[in-house]
């Protein structure tokens, strides 16, 4: 029996946007600057093995799968307070499924990193010093 050669892990967002088939491509590279438009301050790394945007620890992340893309709130309680304006998508405890050609609206994704934006800042202010 033959064995698949792994293709290496992407090494930045860029990277794993490359490995992306086209139509997957376009529309997370969309889904990418609506999150930086909406946190600026985040810096972008490779995480459990997808694009994630970090600010003040782990913000939100996105990935291609062979079926649908996946937007990470890295967090339930977004997706929770959000549930209303997400009943078109699929979701699970950290995850918002779509489908390439029914992406996540662009306002959406504002509200939804924006509200990450400010559970990380609370989370540092609150912190015991």
């Amino acid at each position: 029996m033959k064995k698949e050669k792994k293709t290496a892990p992407a090494k930045d967002t860029d990277d794993y946007l490359a490995s992306v088939p086209e139509e997957a491509r376009a529309t997370l590279e969309k889904l990418r600057r609506t999150i930086k438009a909406a946190a600026p301050k985040a810096t972008e790394r490779i995480s459990w093995g997808m694009p994630t945007f970090y600010y003040h620890g782990p913000l939100v992340g996105f990935a291609a799968f062979k079926s649908h893309c996946s937007f990470f709130p890295m967090g339930h309680s977004v997706i929770a307070t959000y549930r209303d304006e997400l009943k078109p998508y699929e979701t699970a405890k950290g995850t918002i499924r779509f489908q390439v050609d029914k992406p996540l609206p662009v306002a959406l994704v504002k509200k939804l990193v924006k509200a990450r934006v400010k559970e990380n800042e609370a989370r540092v202010r609150d912190r015991p010093k």
